[in-house]
């Protein structure tokens, strides 16, 4: 008689390395950039507010913008296997279930809404409520169907500096609303950078993106066009009043030379390192940015 042995189990994760897992869902790199912004948008705001209103913002914005990014990683979590920028992704490699993936995700972004109802104000809840759903409902699926999804996922994307804004203002004003153009003229050059030396990543996965749909070339010169854009744009916060001339300087030289590095794409033959680069300078761009602000504020 044969004597039946147990089957295998594999051993179960340590509890740190599936923490860093569920914290890898939230993408705390963009959710780091967007709290640099809310914070611009709650510094910026005229009027004194609260530790409180200032904290839970911050927090409740926190929340809601990784769990739009859990549940966009939910959601392409098949074709994330395609890509190797996202191969290793929890949900990927399979370390996170879909089920708790899904749950995490809903429970995040309905504590970030709530925090925010509790220490804000409606308008600032709503306009978190409407970035998260139009993120994950709306730019999340078109992704696959048309490059317009961009400038679609720009507008959520934008939504931190004038949350921070409402939330001390508890109003839709002109420089609120001037923050919100900043960011979303900002994310258009950055995401065709990406685009373009990710080109054959996205493409495998079926994303449509510029580059893919209709060529480097067109890409770059939209690039150029959002650039172009930033620069007026992120200078009318001096004549709004709410900045002074240092802002505007810092703002006018970190335009300009953003805009000058988009304008080399346009004749470079080497694609993908440039748009590397180019890139990378966006990155540079946003927290200099910031750092106007808050030199302006202290000088």
């Amino acid at each position: 008689m044969s004597v039946a042995t147990p089957t295998a189990q594999a051993p179960a994760r340590p509890a740190l390395a599936t923490l860093r897992d569920y914290v890898t869902l939230t993408k705390p790199s963009i959710t780091r950039m967007c709290l640099l912004m809310t914070g611009a948008g709650l510094g910026l705001a005229p009027g004194h507010t609260s530790l409180g209103v200032v904290l839970g913002a911050l927090a409740g914005t926190a929340l809601a913008v990784g769990s739009a990014n859990a549940l966009n990683m939910w959601w392409e979590r098949h074709t994330d296997r395609l890509m190797v920028r996202t191969r290793t992704r929890p949900l990927a490699e399979e370390r996170i279930s879909p089920a708790a993936a899904l749950a995490f995700g809903l429970a995040v972004g309905a504590a970030g809404l709530l925090l925010l109802a509790l220490t804000t104000n409606l308008l600032t809840t709503a306009l978190g409520a409407i970035a998260l759903a139009s993120y994950v409902l709306v730019y999340t699926p078109l992704k696959y169907h048309t490059p317009l999804a961009l400038v679609i996922g720009a507008v959520p994307g934008a939504m931190p500096p004038l949350m921070g804004w409402t939330a001390v203002t508890d109003r839709l004003d002109a420089p609120g609303l001037v923050l919100f153009g900043i960011l979303l003229l900002w994310q258009m050059p950055h995401f065709l950078a990406i685009s373009l030396f990710r080109k054959h990543d996205y493409a495998r996965a079926g994303i449509r993106i510029v580059p893919v749909v209709r060529g480097d070339q067109v890409a770059r010169r939209q690039a150029v066009a959002w650039a172009t854009g930033l620069v007026p744009v992120s200078l009318l916060l001096t004549p709004l009043g709410v900045t002074g001339t240092l802002y505007l300087l810092v703002a006018l030289m970190s335009g300009l030379a953003f805009l000058g590095f988009a304008i080399t794409g346009l004749r470079t033959t080497t694609g993908p390192s440039w748009a590397y680069r180019f890139f990378i300078a966006s990155l540079v761009y946003l927290p200099l940015l910031t750092l106007g602000f808050v030199l302006d504020r202290i000088v």
